[in-house]
C-alpha cells in the first residue's frame, strides 16, 4: 500500500501541472450530457491518470469520471478498483478561482482504503491510508499528520456559501445554531475538516462517487466521518447509479448531526 500511495502522489502531481499548462492560457469549455462543464485539462488529466494507474497496478481497474460509461454488470464483480476525479471542480477551474483538485481514491469492498487529494494551483497535496492515518505533504518530502478538531468548539465552522444556499442547507444551518460559513470549491471541503480548520460540511443534492472518495479517506483517517443520512458511511460501487445520497461531513462525529438533518428528505431514524 505505501508503494501505491507514493504512486498515487506522483500521478497526482503529474495531473496537476498537466491541468496547469492548459489553466494558464486560454481554454475552451463544452457541455457534457448532464450539463456539467468539460475542457481540455479534464481529458489530459484523465488520460494521464489512467495510464499511470494502469502501469502501477495492472490487476485493478480504473473508474474515472471521463471514463465512467462501465455497465454495472462489469462494475459489480469488482472488490477493488481505482475511482478517480482527474480534475474536481471544472467550474472553479473555469472561473480560474484555483479551488480544484485531482482525486485518486482506491475502493476495496466499497469502503475508499487510500486516498490522495491534490490542489495544483495551492500546491497542496494531501493523502491517507485506511488504519495508517492522513497527512498532508510538506515542501521537503515530509509528511505532517493531520487531525480534526474533536471535540468541535463554538461557533462551528461550516463548509457552505450563505449566497448559494438550498432551502435544507439553509435550514440546517439555522438548526445548528451559531455557525460561521465559508464557501469553497471541490474536494477541499473535506480537506479543510480533515486539517482542523472546519467542522462541518452538509451536502443536500446530487454529487458523483469520484467527488467523494478519496477525500473521504482523507477525512475519515483523520478522525472524522462522511455519512449519509440514515447514519451509515458513504459507500462505493455498490449500485447501477454511481450518484451519492445525501450526506454530512463531520469533524467531530459526535456532533448532532441527526438534530440538524431532520426533514431534510432523508429520514434520520434507525441511526447509528
Amino acid at each position: 500500500m505505501p508503494e501505491l500511495r507514493e504512486g498515487c502522489i506522483r500521478l497526482a502531481r503529474q495531473a496537476g501541472a498537466a491541468i496547469l499548462a492548459i489553466y494558464r492560457q486560454d481554454f475552451d469549455v463544452t457541455a457534457k450530457d448532464d450539463r456539467s462543464p468539460l475542457t481540455a485539462a479534464d481529458l489530459a488529466a484523465h488520460r494521464l491518470i489512467v495510464a499511470g494507474l494502469t502501469a502501477l497496478a495492472p490487476d485493478i481497474p480504473v473508474l474515472s469520471e471521463e471514463g465512467a460509461d462501465i455497465p454495472w454488470e462489469v462494475r459489480r464483480s469488482w472488490r477493488r478498483h481505482w475511482l478517480v476525479d482527474p480534475l474536481d471542480g471544472t467550474r472553479e477551474f473555469v472561473k480560474k478561482n484555483g479551488e480544484f483538485t485531482v482525486n485518486i481514491a482506491l475502493v476495496e469492498d466499497g469502503e475508499p482504503v487510500l486516498g490522495v487529494v491534490y490542489a495544483p494551483v495551492l500546491d497542496h497535496m494531501v493523502h491517507a491510508e485506511r488504519g495508517v492515518g492522513a497527512f498532508l505533504r510538506l515542501p521537503d518530502g515530509c509528511d505532517e499528520p493531520l487531525r480534526t478538531q474533536c471535540p468541535a468548539r463554538a461557533p462551528l465552522r461550516v463548509a457552505a456559501s450563505r449566497s448559494h444556499l438550498d432551502e435544507r442547507t439553509a435550514a440546517a444551518l439555522a438548526r445548528m445554531g451559531e455557525v460561521q460559513t465559508f464557501g469553497l470549491g471541490s474536494s477541499l471541503k473535506f480537506c479543510r475538516i480533515a486539517e482542523g480548520l472546519a467542522d462541518v460540511y452538509p451536502r443536500f443534492g446530487p454529487t458523483s462517487e469520484w467527488d467523494t472518495a478519496a477525500a473521504q479517506c482523507v477525512l475519515e483517517a483523520a478522525g472524522g466521518a462522511v455519512l449519509a443520512l440514515d447514519g451509515s458511511p458513504l459507500r462505493y460501487n455498490r449500485k447501477a447509479s454511481l450518484l451519492n445520497p445525501d450526506f454530512i461531513a463531520l469533524g467531530d462525529p459526535s456532533l448532532p448531526w441527526r438534530e440538524w438533518v431532520v426533514g431534510s428528505g432523508e429520514p434520520a431514524a434507525g441511526s447509528r
